[in-house]
């Protein structure tokens, strides 16, 4: 039986930081798994005709985690998708009862790797200000007790391509739906 039959339909949710390579990385295995991509900070962007540092501008974090969870939900009710989250969609606890519609998997990127990847974007609300490296600091302390709860984690290196972080997460996914039926014939 292949991955895409034992997914029988079950979304992926790629949680993670910031920076991490959740889109990249989710439009590739959509693209192998046959299924449909959706990045949630893309759909927001367009549903409210404003990008992400716009809304925290004009309405505040709050009204983006609201309109994020909202998003969220709406995607959790299809099957076949791979859905890139935004790197706090984990914050809200009501967002896992969404998250656990499918597979979690968190792509756990170095912070020094982050930090090289994000220096100088401006598209990066929580991030802006002089002391951003230590606020990215602090919010992957943050969020890391978060993002483990994820079903499979795919610890992801600075020189690592798209295509084989793809291989990897997959790979990791088949041994966790295997391990999951084998617990279910054991009980």
């Amino acid at each position: 039986m292949t991955l895409i039959e034992r997914l029988n339909g079950l979304n992926l949710y790629l949680v993670g930081m910031m920076g991490a390579g959740k889109s990249s990385t989710g439009a590739a295995l959509a693209d192998r798994l046959g299924y449909q991509f959706f990045d949630t900070d893309a759909v927001i962007e367009a549903a409210a005709g404003q990008s992400v540092a716009e809304i925290f501008a004009q309405q505040g974090e709050g009204a983006f985690r609201q309109l994020e969870s909202k998003v969220l939900e709406e995607l959790a009710a299809y099957r076949r998708l791979v859905i890139a989250t935004g790197g706090g969609i984990v914050i809200q606890p009501h967002n896992w009862s969404y998250l656990h519609h499918g597979i979690v998997v968190w792509l756990d990127v170095p912070t020094a790797v982050l930090q090289a990847r994000l220096v100088g974007d401006l598209g990066r609300p929580l991030l802006q200000g002089e002391d951003w490296d230590s606020k990215l600091t602090q919010l992957v302390a943050d969020r890391q007790p978060l993002y483990a709860q994820a079903d499979v984690r795919v610890e992801v290196a600075a020189t690592e391509t798209v295509a084989a972080i793809a291989d990897r997460v997959l790979t990791l996914v088949a041994e966790r739906i295997r391990s999951e039926a084998d617990s279910a014939v054991l009980n």
